[in-house]
């Protein structure tokens, strides 16, 4: 199966401005859940607002969230699929700029230094695109996440030692969330990596974080974890907005990788409440967009 640059620019715009205003029905699910479940007045309150937000958002057709975010387009790639990588990566980049141009979005994205703003949302780097691959004939698959600032700024690295154990990693995870409190715009989803390399673990939690809701770490131990680790953020009190409650997160996620020895890293990255990502799938019979 071949696929042409220009379909996967097409798409890539497409992608940038779905993610932007269509809330993935596992979040909206989320939101139901927490909402059933809150004992604080306060904090019902103000989950009813966020729900309103994103019906009002979808019914007018306009953004979830006036942060348009650092565009991420995750690319996998199954078998049988006959694609120009390079041509795939300029593609991407040209229809991340012609969502932000031709729709037009706001551009949250500057140069590092100097804070220059091409209004294009792409710059150095940016946007951010990574490449697997995966167990599937004939299919392209491209998720956009558009990762806002309020929530990537609480992002933390910890390289702890093994001898610490298990204890040291729930320990991290529940001081990285309440040092970040109402910053993210809670209810979050905690991603969380562990092991691997530093930039690997870091890879690792921004992944945890942007996994739907209802998915579960393929690792029973991992998954165990996570199960603890959402009880335990949610009887915080951070709640909605920060502002008090049991609605801290949507849920805790775990990716796990193998490490050496004598290191036990352990990183945290949080997705806000408008967790926001869209897809489209490439196969023979044409482009299905999804979340």
């Amino acid at each position: 199966m071949k696929i042409e640059p220009a379909a996967i620019e097409d798409a890539s715009r497409a992608l940038y401005i779905r993610a932007l205003k269509m809330l993935p029905p596992d979040i909206k699910e989320g939101f139901a859940a927490l909402a059933e479940h809150e004992t604080d007045a306060t904090a019902r309150g103000v989950l009813g607002t966020m729900i309103t937000n994103i019906a009002i958002a979808e019914r007018d057709d306009n953004l979830l969230c006036q942060d348009t975010g650092l565009p991420i387009y995750n690319v996998e790639v199954g078998r049988g699929v006959e694609v120009d990588g390079h041509a795939l990566k300029l593609a991407i980049r040209r229809g991340c700029e012609r969502a932000t141009r031709e729709h037009p979005l706001r551009s949250s994205v500057v140069h590092p230094l100097t804070r220059r703003n091409e209004h294009t949302s792409c710059g150095i780097e940016m946007p951010a695109i990574h490449v697997d691959f995966i167990d599937a004939d004939e299919a392209l698959r491209i998720t956009m996440i558009p990762k806002g600032s309020g929530s990537e700024n609480n992002s933390f690295l910890r390289m702890a030692i093994p001898a610490e154990g298990v204890d040291a990693i729930k320990t991290f995870v529940i001081d990285c969330v309440l040092a970040a409190g109402g910053k993210t715009c809670p209810p979050t989803i905690v991603g969380v990596g562990i092991g691997g390399t530093s930039d690997l673990c870091v890879a690792l939690a921004k992944r945890a974080a942007t996994r739907a809701l209802g998915t579960h770490c393929t690792d029973p131990d991992g998954a165990a974890l996570e199960a603890a680790l959402s009880q335990a953020v949610n009887a915080l009190g951070v709640g909605p907005q920060g502002l008090g409650g049991d609605a801290t997160a949507f849920a805790v996620h775990i990716e796990l990788a193998a490490t050496h020895i004598t290191m036990n890293p352990v990183a945290v990255n949080m997705q806000c409440h408008s967790a926001r990502r869209a897809s489209a799938t490439f196969t023979p019979a044409g482009v299905e967009y999804g979340y």
